[in-house]
């Protein structure tokens, strides 16, 4: 059998065939065999990825607000630092367990009833956390935390499918980083309000008040985000935005097996690569987070709105990161080398920020963090895009859900791991702890071959095969009859 040039393959099978051109509005059509698809931008899709990112928001928020004041909340319930640390880390363990259930949800059930039950659950633990507000109540914040946390399993997986199914290939990274951006600005949020909000003050009654505050601040957004999702969120557009979705729309219906797709997943050398190096940055960069205000207390005592502050810098500077690699991605598509820099330019930070931490000067301190910030968070929109080239036509959420399982592994391991190198010998070997999984993580990058599926998928033409193979599948329609399928993929 001759070859087909109109044809994309995945470990070497054939997979599709159909033609497309340009219509004057700027959309295009897809012409399977005699039947014709649109293919066309929806003008609901920022509006979607808006409300998304909101969401996504207010659950890191929630996730970081008792690490940006450790302290104050270990006088106020009267357990220790390592107890509320596991306010923050059972965000990672309830992530590993769920993942795969989550994403069979995603696949069974679809993007509309995956973010309707994660802006729910977000909610709902916003408002179970206003029923702590004694000291002996602990373990009903310990509750609300927990349903916020199997919220964030409903929320980390979506930014790469939301892009996918609602954008064109020419903004699909700038929009993954778009819903990403929420989830760091809830961070940053997250480290600057509640030290403003909750000061450090004795009196048990005045404190429980301003928490009352946070609380009520964050179950009236909940609920108002909550609200828009029903209203604004979509399962997907009417007409798929890319060529590349259209083909997955048809393969996803052929090959639905959801075992089978994590068997491929792992069998991918390159994307195991990037997980691991993924789990690795993104670990280190929850660690990061949850013992910053432990870290910098150490050094600077009586700083909670600084630490809070540094923490601002960093994630404020990764927001910027991740927007100028989503943008720098859809216009050069170098996911490799992209992410090889984000990589060495952590590591880096990461050094000098261990090195200058103890000078007693907090402006470089800032200077510092974000510099880290910049790039290590930024690099999280990125290894989600490129593990979606990597792994195309495979579901954006297994890929991104792995990635994420990582990282929440990873990130138990290293905040565990380096509070209790900071309790027993210091924040630097804390820090040079963390710097020897960031060079892991690099070299691994290094490795990892640029197999851009998605990329070759949108890539391809059929407006420039030559005349005889034009002929050839013109007598090979004229054998198949019409059916009602909207894009046709054939596997030899």
């Amino acid at each position: 059998m001759s070859e087909n040039p109109n044809q994309q393959e995945r470990d070497g099978t054939p997979l599709w065939k159909f033609s497309l051109r340009a219509e004057a509005n700027g959309s295009a059509k897809v012409s399977d065999l005699g039947r014709e698809v649109v293919i066309k931008v929806s003008r609901r899709r920022w509006a979607v990825v808006l409300v998304f990112s909101c969401y996504s928001l207010c659950n890191a928020f929630q996730w970081i607000q008792y690490a940006a004041i450790n302290n104050i909340f270990m006088s106020f319930y009267g357990v220790s630092g390592f107890t509320i640390d596991w306010l923050s880390m059972c965000y990672m363990l309830t992530y590993i367990p769920l993942l795969l259930p989550v994403a069979w949800l995603l696949e069974k059930f679809g993007l509309r009833t995956i973010a309707l039950a994660g802006s729910a659950l977000n909610c709902l633990g916003a408002w179970v956390k206003l029923g702590s507000l004694k000291p002996h109540l602990f373990p009903v914040t310990v509750l609300g935390q927990v349903v916020c946390s199997v919220a964030q399993v409903f929320i980390l997986g979506m930014p790469s499918r939301i892009a996918s199914v609602w954008f064109g290939a020419d903004e699909v990274s700038t929009a993954c980083s778009v819903a990403v951006f929420g989830n760091q600005l809830g961070i940053a949020i997250g480290f600057l309000i509640p030290p403003v909000l909750v000061p450090n003050i004795k009196d048990q009654d005045k404190l429980a008040y301003h928490i009352s505050i946070m609380f009520y601040i964050v179950a009236g957004v909940a609920t108002l985000l909550f609200i828009l999702v029903i209203i604004v969120f979509k399962e997907k557009p009417k007409h798929p935005p890319s060529r590349a979705q259209s083909l997955s729309y048809a393969l996803a219906s052929r090959d639905a097996s959801y075992l089978s797709s994590i068997i491929r997943l792992l069998k991918n050398h390159n994307f195991v690569l990037l997980v691991i190096s993924y789990g690795l940055n993104a670990g280190a960069f929850y660690a990061l987070c949850t013992l910053l205000n432990r870290t910098v207390i150490f050094h600077y005592p009586g700083e909670e709105v600084n630490a809070g502050r540094i923490g601002l810098t960093i994630v404020i500077a990764g927001m910027l990161g991740a927007m100028i690699s989503g943008i720098w991605l859809d216009r050069t598509k170098t996911y490799k080398e992209t992410s090889l820099v984000f990589c060495i330019t952590t590591l880096v930070g990461m050094v000098v920020y261990t090195l200058t931490l103890n000078l007693g000067h907090l402006w470089i301190v800032y200077v510092t963090a974000g510099i880290i910030g910049f790039f290590m968070t930024g690099y999280l929109p990125l290894g989600f895009e490129f593990a979606a080239e990597l792994t195309y036509p495979e579901s954006e959420g297994m890929s991104s859900g792995l990635l994420n399982v990582s990282a929440q592994v990873f990130g138990i391991i290293f905040t565990i791991s380096q509070g209790q190198i900071i309790d027993n010998y210091g924040t630097r070997p804390g820090n040079t702890f963390l710097c020897v999984f960031l060079t892991l993580g690099a070299v691994l990058t290094a490795f990892i071959k640029a197999d851009l599926r998605r990329q070759k998928a949108n890539k391809e033409t059929p407006e420039n095969k030559p005349q005889e193979e034009e002929e050839e599948e013109e007598e090979e329609e004229s054998k198949i009859s019409k059916g009602p399928t909207t894009v046709l993929e054939e596997h030899l």
